[in-house]
């Protein structure tokens, strides 16, 4: 390895290695901000919490990358010009694809790793990550019982305590407790002055210990005149333990998640696509059979009365008309009501069947776009940060943005459009990268030709026999 290359990989380690963390740590932000609501509030360990952050950083490494290689090719190449040190290299014989080949080479290396990792890695991770989404959202909240409010989250009880005193909460006043376990609805109540809570064998039960206090128990009795009897008992002290099983973290088996096409790899998405298009020719070829019974011609007799025959014309004897009653009218009616039944379930299963193979056919072309959107970045942030000749975090971030915002909405349109079947799903998931190819090739044009973002020489794109009218559009400009 040359000098001239050691020179600029470490110019661009630096920023692609601060850019890529900075990126993400703002995707990641932006991310789990869309489930705080089904976080907050449960009483996650830390060691919860830490494996969902870092399932969900490795989702983001495949839109976090392009981004970084973008916004490091142009903060490097940007700074190189603004330091005259891009000219001195030029003015030395170098040319600038010699130049921008380190970077080229490594951002090859990055899209092919990035590949790798989307196909295998990505999987397995999210497969960890939502399934371990899955089971926080069915996660009650922590015991919270709050004065005043009546509280039901152990199962069978509905707890109200008027004032809680002490640092932690943990001494009760005015306590009215509803024992629901026995299915009875609101027979059985205990009311006590005060009360005592903490948790018992290791966080696994809830303890309340009731002081003064009084139950109350009514009971359906038939000899009674009311219906029921009524028993009351008060006591001194009572301790009253509620399991809090319900309230730990119970995981679901990952097995009941590897359906999912973000499980899958390129193989086995490959395998069940093939299954869909089987079963959906085979369905589409059971059609036609499918809608014969429908088609039965009726042939009329003398007499007007109707049979049910399979032939190609209707034949009416003595050239008179046949006699149409209602029964025949119903009949014809049934069948007309019963085919258009038929062909909207069997055209709406046929669509669905279709649909569902391009959403997986989406995510085996995403695999190749995400790590081919690394190389794109690179065409277009290496040539335009050695035309604008800014480095530093003000003028690339601004510029990086927007190209990056560009793609990342017309990939969101082409994946749609593609999930529509509004365009074949090939064209719409690489739709941003041929709207922003060109981008990439005219900055890389530019740039080995030393002109400025808006110096266009129009006589380069034209033969050398019709750049006669342009002789002098140099001179005037």
């Amino acid at each position: 390895m040359k000098k001239l290359d050691k020179l600029i990989l470490k110019a661009f380690a630096g920023p692609f290695l601060l850019t890529f963390a900075v990126v993400q740590f703002i995707l990641l932000t932006q991310y789990m901000l869309k489930y705080l609501d089904d976080l907050v509030g449960k009483d996650l360990g830390l060691e919860v919490i830490g494996q969902l952050l870092f399932f969900f950083s490795v989702l983001m490494v495949p839109v976090s990358l392009p981004l970084a290689v973008l916004l490091s090719s142009l903060m490097t190449f940007g700074t190189l010009g603004e330091h005259h040190e891009l000219t001195a290299i030029k003015t030395s014989g170098i040319s600038l694809t010699r130049i921008l080949r380190p970077v080229l080479l490594t951002s090859a290396a990055l899209a092919v790793g990035a590949f790798w990792f989307n196909n295998t890695i990505v999987p397995k991770a999210n497969l960890k990550a939502y399934s371990l989404l899955w089971d926080l959202r069915q996660q009650k909240l922590a015991l919270d019982i709050r004065p005043g409010v009546f509280y039901s989250g152990i199962p069978g009880y509905t707890i109200k305590v008027n004032q809680k005193l002490g640092e932690d909460g943990e001494t009760l006043m005015g306590i009215m407790i509803y024992d629901h376990t026995q299915g009875s609805g609101n027979m059985r109540v205990i009311l006590a002055d005060s009360g005592r809570m903490f948790t018992r064998f290791g966080g696994q039960y809830l303890g309340l210990e009731l002081f003064r206090g009084q139950s109350y128990v009514e009971q359906p009795d038939a000899r009674s005149r009311s219906g029921a009897t009524f028993i009351r008992q008060a006591f001194k002290r009572n301790m009253i333990t509620f399991s809090l099983a319900s309230f730990s973290l119970d995981r679901t088996k990952e097995e009941l998640f590897a359906e999912n096409k973000m499980m899958k790899n390129i193989p086995q998405l490959t395998a069940f696509i093939d299954s869909l298009q089987k079963r959906l020719y085979t369905e589409r070829g059971q059609v036609p059979r499918q809608v014969a019974p429908y088609y039965s011609y009726l042939r009329f007799d003398t007499t007007g009365q109707v049979q049910n025959r399979r032939v190609e014309k209707v034949q009416v004897p003595d050239s008179r008309l046949p006699v149409v009653n209602a029964n025949v009218l119903e009949q014809a009616t049934n069948r007309a009501r019963n085919l258009r039944a038929f062909a909207g379930t069997t055209g709406e299963r046929l669509a669905n069947l279709a649909k569902e193979s391009g959403n997986y056919r989406i995510e085996i072309y995403r695999k190749y776009v995400q790590s081919t959107a690394i190389l794109l970045m690179f065409l277009i942030g290496a040539p335009l940060g050695a035309i604008i000749k800014k480095g530093g975090l003000g003028v690339p971030i601004l510029v990086s943005i927007l190209f990056f915002i560009v793609y990342y909405i017309l990939s969101i349109m082409g994946e749609k459009y593609g999930r529509e079947e509004v365009m074949p799903v090939s064209f719409g998931m690489w739709m941003s990268t041929l709207a922003l190819l060109p981008f990439g090739l005219f900055f890389l044009y530019q740039a080995r030709n030393d002109s400025g973002l808006l110096d266009w020489d129009l006589r380069r794109w034209l033969p050398a026999k019709l750049r006669w009218p342009f002789r002098g559009y140099r001179k005037a400009a």
